[in-house]
């Protein structure tokens, strides 16, 4: 096993090294975007569907984040866990970890989205063949949590004249928009391989005190994976909290927990 610093400061290497690449991809992200380069674009995860979309994303999104509280909690995360998880594991085998979950994590993330475009075009394709103000009100409630003013101008007056050649054809031109927006919606983030770290930490040091901010209070490593997990699933489950990748989130999980029960069968195959 490699041995390292014991300052509550120091860093292992890849552990080092991911969050450096975070941070320097973060800032030209803002640097590049200025001069006419979109990374959130490029480097971010798209649907395979998507124009946008490229295989080298599956591993780059990994290294992209949103906003600055995006980037600093994951890293901060990935400094309280990962350097543990490293120092007990040595580098190899933490990075082979840390992109298995990674990976995983955008695999099932990408099923989900697959699921859910499949089930958009199914609507689109129905209401376009028979466009009527009905469904429209029933699309924008199930697609637009809010909808922009016109939008809802557009419900509210194709109802009183269902007829309107004018008001069908930007019917048509909406949905189709809304599928095609969600098609190219990038996702971005380490967090489903933070999550698979959460997870490892958790399986390791089951009995390890986590002391939580809000509440302020003490929780053994092992319940709070549990909790954060079935929080994940819920909000995953329910689409409580839009915007944020939760079955990628439990992905990272998932998959950091089938490798580990894999290494606990292969002890000797110690990457």
């Amino acid at each position: 096993m490699n041995q390292y610093q014991t300052s509550p400061f120091s860093m292992p290497p890849v552990v080092k090294n991911l969050i450096l690449i975070n941070i320097v991809m973060w800032v030209a992200k803002y640097a590049l975007f200025n001069l006419g380069i979109d990374l959130t674009e490029l480097l971010g995860l798209h649907y395979p569907g998507s124009e946008h979309f490229r295989p080298y994303q599956f591993v780059t999104h990994l290294f992209m984040h949103g906003d600055f509280f995006h980037l600093a909690f994951n890293m901060f995360a990935l400094y309280m866990f990962g350097k543990v998880l490293e120092m007990v594991w040595g580098p190899r085998r933490f990075m082979v970890y840390f992109f298995v979950t990674g990976l995983g994590a955008a695999a099932l993330h990408s099923f989900v989205t697959y699921l859910e475009i499949s089930s958009l075009q199914k609507g689109v394709a129905a209401f376009v063949n028979t466009p009527s103000p009905e469904l429209l009100a029933a699309f924008v409630k199930s697609h637009l949590s809010h909808p922009a003013t016109w939008v809802s101008d557009l419900v509210n007056n194709w109802g009183d004249a269902p007829n309107n050649a004018g008001y069908i054809q930007q019917s048509v031109d909406l949905v189709q928009r809304v599928l095609s927006e969600q098609m190219d919606i990038p996702t971005v983030g380490a967090s489903g391989a933070i999550f698979g770290v959460l997870l490892g930490f958790g399986y390791l040091f089951p009995n390890t005190e986590l002391m939580l901010l809000f509440p302020p209070v003490p929780i053994k490593a092992k319940y709070f994976v549990v909790g954060y997990g079935a929080i994940e699933l819920y909000l995953g489950l329910t689409g409580t909290q839009a915007g944020v990748a939760h079955f990628a989130h439990l992905g990272g999980m998932l998959f950091g927990f089938i490798l580990l029960k894999y290494w606990s069968k292969h002890s000797q195959k110690f990457y």
